[in-house]
């Protein structure tokens, strides 16, 4: 069975693809092998699934981009993400935090935004791709609080992480398994979570909303999906499999452990949050004008 996951090694899609991988392993006797395909804001790896053979052993685990944001942004797609990608579960839900260097003088979303203001064009917030959901809310930033900040995209979490523990880059929006670790090492600050909810395990941190911008909301997720045609006997049978190894609390307690929501949906289910996701994002993507190309 290969995994492939459309990103990087060392961002949160590739740490939590590689807990589910190992899960389904010991749970099914049989390999996961993990594949990293970055390239192209997801399109690269996502694209190695639509077209192999539909027989359930090549899957995809991957972040909104390649699903349901992409289609947005590029003005030529290698794939239909409707037509080529089967959905078949929500692996997890992950809270996005905005973060700092660890000495930077911002302590809060209200000095990190009068910043900005004092040096319009100065500050630089980092992304794991062009129209990926952590570029995506930088550009909401940008918008709701009425500040120039510049936009860094990187190829993958790990450089653009690396770059604000150094100082290259002034704030950056990351998914919370790619946090917390760094948190705790006393390496970032983190000045709020993006979500509607504080996040369970950074309950002391507030969220956007609270910290000054009302109604701003971003959060993201890890999805598997099949190529398309794949039988829906199969897919079923897959879900299964996957909503098991995440009932397993071996499993649940590494994901809490990086910060994520097991996920609960059946294929059906997976299939109606990702249209509704599709349609968010392409709202969040048209507001902003962002494009890839």
């Amino acid at each position: 069975m290969r995994v492939v996951v459309p990103f990087p090694p060392g961002g949160s899609n590739d740490i939590v693809a590689r807990f589910l991988a190992e899960a389904l392993r010991d749970r099914l006797g049989q390999p996961f092998l993990v594949e990293n395909r970055g390239g192209a804001g997801g399109n690269i790896g996502a694209d190695v699934v639509a077209k192999a053979a539909p027989d359930g052993h090549t899957l995809l685990v991957s972040a909104p981009p390649a699903l349901v944001i992409n289609e947005h942004l590029y003005r030529s797609m290698p794939f239909s993400p409707e037509r080529d990608l089967m959905p078949v579960a929500l692996v997890a839900a992950v809270p996005i935090v905005l973060i700092v260097p660890a000495d930077s003088s911002a302590r809060s979303l209200g000095d990190l935004i009068a910043m900005a203001r004092r040096e319009p064009g100065r500050l630089s917030f980092g992304s794991s791709s062009i129209g990926g959901t952590n570029h995506l809310a930088g550009e909401l930033l940008k918008s709701m609080a009425s500040i120039d900040i510049v936009h860094v995209p990187y190829r993958g979490a790990a450089p653009a992480m690396t770059d604000l523990i150094a100082g290259r880059l002034q704030l950056y929006f990351d998914n919370m398994p790619g946090v917390l670790p760094q948190v705790r090492e006393g390496r970032v600050r983190a000045l709020a979570v993006a979500g509607a909810q504080r996040a369970a395990a950074m309950p002391d941190l507030p969220t956007m909303a609270e910290a000054g911008l009302p109604g701003f909301e971003a959060s993201s997720w890890f999805g598997m999906a099949a190529p398309g045609g794949t039988p829906p006997t199969l897919v079923t049978r897959i879900n299964a499999a996957v909503l098991a190894a995440l009932a397993e609390p071996a499993l649940r307690e590494r994901l809490a452990g990086a910060g994520a929501e097991p996920g609960t949906l059946d294929a059906e289910g997976f299939a109606r949050f990702v249209a509704a996701e599709r349609e968010r994002w392409g709202q969040v993507v048209r507001a902003s004008g962002a494009r890839a190309d």
